[in-house]
């Protein structure tokens, strides 16, 4: 049975990759493996070593700590560290709809993007 944070680590590549826009293949040639390998890493089926974490978070011009973010206390093994949710639904990633909104997000050009930021924060003070 994959370990949870396995399984997590796995989530964010699958949702980092298509938030870019990559499919499989194309992440696996630009780190050198199989696209199946991407495809176990991205169910938890395979762990993903510290070195291939590395090349994959360049690959995707992200943080490796980008691939962490969000793990619930649920999925932690007792003697992990906890660090506190910062609101919002549990599963941000693992929503569509937010996903689709992200991804249309960042393809609003930057001036009317950061004015899209601004009204949005006012809106959810408000809220």
């Amino acid at each position: 049975m994959p370990h949870p944070v396995d399984v997590h680590v796995g989530k964010r590549i699958r949702h980092r990759r298509w938030l870019a826009g990559m499919t499989q293949q194309q992440l696996a040639e630009s780190v050198g493996i199989k696209f199946q390998q991407i495809q176990k890493y991205e169910t938890g089926a395979n762990r993903v070593s510290a070195s291939r974490l590395w090349d994959i978070a360049g690959a995707m011009e992200v943080g490796v700590g980008f691939f962490f973010e969000g793990i619930e206390t649920s999925e932690m093994p007792a003697s992990a560290p906890v660090h506190a949710a910062r609101g919002g639904p549990a599963d941000l990633l693992g929503d569509k709809e937010a996903l689709d909104l992200v991804r249309s997000y960042y393809a609003i050009p930057e001036n009317q993007r950061r004015r899209l930021f601004d009204l949005a924060r006012v809106l959810s003070d408000v809220a």
